[in-house]
C-alpha cells in the first residue's frame, strides 16, 4: 500500500511537470498540429463537431484498482517493457497489451511510456484488429506524448483508422445511432489534432455526412459550410456543395415553415451554382426553383391572410401589392391583380 502510494504521488508530480513544458514548447506553432495536453482545441472553429469536455480536455490514464492484479509485472519500466516485448514474441498479444497499458499507467513519464503507449495502439491495430480501441489509443499517443513521437505520422495513422472504423461499420451492418456517433467523434478527434493536415477536408466531409447519417441535418450544414470556408476550392469542398443542397432542402421539407431559413437557403442556392461542379448545376437549379416557389406559395398565403373580415382592407391591399411587385412572374399574379383592383374599388 505505501508502495502503491509513493507511485501514486510521484506520477502526479511528472505528470504536471511534463503538462508544464508541453504547454511552453514551441511544438504548439507548427502548423497543421494541434498542442499537446497543456492547451486547448479550438472546437469553437468548428461548428457542427461535438464539443464534450472529454474531446477538448482528454482524461490522463490512472493505475486501475488492484494493482497486483491489473499493475505492472516487472519492478521498472524498462523490465515492464521488454516483459511485453516477450509476449508479442510468444503471440500473447491481448496481454502483452494489458501490460503495456499498465506500464504507460504506473509510469507516465518515462522514456518507456510513450514507446509503450505506440506499442500499445500498434498491437490493437494490427495484432487484435480492434479498431475503435485502437484509436483511442492512438488519439492518447497524440494528447500525452505530442513530443515523444511522430506526431505527423501517428496522426495519419489514426486517421485511417478512423476511415477503418467506418468501413467496418458499413461492411457488418452495425450503424445504428451510437456507432455512427462513435465514428464522426473519431474524425472530428483527427481534424482537431491536425486541422493542417493534407486529409483535413475530406475528414469534414466524411463529418458532415455522418452528421447526415444521424438525421442532424442542421449539423451537417454547419460542418459544410465550415468546410466551404476553411478548405475553399477543394474537390471535398466542391462536393460538399451540392451535399448541403440537398441537406438544406430537406431541411426545409421536414420542419414547418420559416421564412428567415427559406431566404437563407435560396440565397446559399443562388451562390452554390457558381461554385459547384457542373454535373451538379441541374440538381441546384431545381433546388433553387422549389425554393423560390416555397417562397412565393408563402407570400401568397400571406397576403390572403390579410384578405379576410377580421383586417383592414388597407392591409390586404398593402399585401397583395407587395406581393404583385416581388412574384410578376407568379401563377397568383393574375389573382392578386384582381383583388388589388377589386380592393381599390370597394375603398372608393
Amino acid at each position: 500500500m505505501i508502495l502503491w502510494y509513493n507511485r501514486t504521488v510521484k506520477r502526479h508530480i511528472t505528470a504536471s511537470l511534463l503538462c508544464a513544458v508541453l504547454a511552453s514548447s514551441a511544438f504548439a506553432d507548427i502548423p497543421g498540429v494541434s498542442p499537446g495536453p497543456g492547451l486547448r482545441y479550438a472546437t469553437d472553429a468548428y461548428p457542427g463537431f461535438d464539443s464534450e469536455s472529454e474531446i477538448v480536455n482528454p482524461s490522463k490514464k490512472e493505475p486501475k484498482w488492484f494493482s497486483w492484479i491489473n499493475g505492472p509485472n516487472r519492478d521498472t519500466p524498462s523490465g515492464q517493457l521488454a516483459y511485453c516485448e516477450g509476449l508479442a514474441k510468444e503471440g500473447s498479444y491481448s496481454k502483452a497489451a494489458k501490460h503495456l497499458d499498465a506500464l504507460v499507467r504506473e509510469w507516465p513519464s518515462s522514456p518507456e511510456a510513450p514507446k509503450a503507449q505506440e506499442a500499445l495502439a500498434n498491437m490493437l491495430l494490427e495484432k487484435l484488429e480492434d479498431y475503435p480501441e485502437a484509436f483511442a489509443e492512438f488519439r492518447y499517443l497524440l494528447d500525452f506524448y505530442s513530443l515523444q513521437c511522430d506526431y505527423a505520422k501517428v496522426a495519419d495513422t489514426a486517421y485511417k483508422v478512423a476511415n477503418m472504423m467506418r468501413a467496418e461499420g458499413k461492411t457488418i451492418m452495425f450503424f445504428r445511432f451510437d456507432n455512427t456517433v462513435d465514428v464522426r467523434r473519431a474524425f472530428e478527434a483527427c481534424v482537431l489534432r491536425a486541422p493542417g493536415a493534407k486529409w483535413a477536408p475530406e475528414a469534414m466531409l466524411a463529418i458532415g455526412d455522418l452528421r447526415c447519417d444521424e438525421g442532424k441535418y442542421s449539423e451537417a450544414v454547419k460542418v459544410y459550410e465550415n468546410l466551404r470556408s476553411l478548405h475553399p476550392g477543394t474537390p471535398e469542398a466542391v462536393a460538399g456543395i451540392r451535399k448541403e443542397a440537398d441537406v438544406r432542402m430537406k431541411v426545409l421539407a421536414d420542419h414547418e415553415y420559416n421564412r428567415a431559413r427559406c431566404t437563407d437557403t435560396v440565397k446559399f442556392l443562388e451562390s452554390a451554382l457558381s461554385l459547384c461542379a457542373d454535373a451538379d448545376k441541374d440538381e441546384i437549379s431545381r433546388h433553387l426553383a422549389d425554393a423560390k416557389m416555397l417562397l412565393e406559395e408563402e407570400a401568397f398565403a400571406a397576403a390572403k391572410f390579410y384578405d379576410s373580415r377580421t383586417r383592414t382592407r388597407r392591409s390586404a391591399l398593402n399585401a397583395y401589392e407587395r406581393f404583385a411587385a416581388d412574384y410578376p412572374e407568379s401563377a397568383h399574379a393574375d389573382e392578386a391583380k384582381r383583388r388589388i383592383e377589386e380592393l381599390k374599388e370597394t375603398s372608393r
